[in-house]
């Protein structure tokens, strides 16, 4: 009996009890904030591309007497393609160049990032990010 009790009031091992459920715990929740990072870089990257490709669209490319002419539609995927970052990890589609009705004067830049979400121990949803841009062209479109 006495043996009983001194067991119930022994505290050695605790700590090591506590370490083994807290350390996978913090190590999934790290890992976790991690993912999150790669997203919020990837959406930067997406970002940057479509202002780099909007300032690309409003460029006079070959000067005439009577006006400009603005680069093709192909070109400004091109340039968004060339000037995209951190979207390594999952799937970057191809940009989208949409002109506006005739006469409106502008063109939708368009661009979608979709990356899988791995957990360590599970994997997680994924996320899929679409960012659009609308560009006045001068002389119209």
């Amino acid at each position: 009996m006495r043996k009983l009790i001194s067991l119930r009031t022994n505290e050695r091992g605790a700590a090591a009890i506590e370490m083994a459920i807290g350390v996978p715990v913090l190590a999934v929740f790290l890992y976790g904030i991690f993912q999150v990072g790669v997203a919020f870089q990837a959406s930067s990257g997406m970002q940057h591309a479509l202002g780099e490709g909007a300032r690309y669209a409003t460029l006079c490319i070959n000067p005439t007497p009577t006006g400009c002419s603005s680069p093709s539609n192909a070109q400004i995927q091109q340039r968004i393609n060339d000037k995209v970052f951190g979207t390594g990890v999952g799937i970057f589609s191809q940009p989208t160049v949409t002109n506006g009705p005739t006469g409106s004067g502008y063109k939708t830049l368009s661009v979608t990032f979709t990356m899988g979400t791995n957990f360590l121990l599970f994997e997680g949803p994924d996320i899929t990010m679409t960012r659009t841009k609308r560009v006045y062209v001068a002389g119209g479109v």
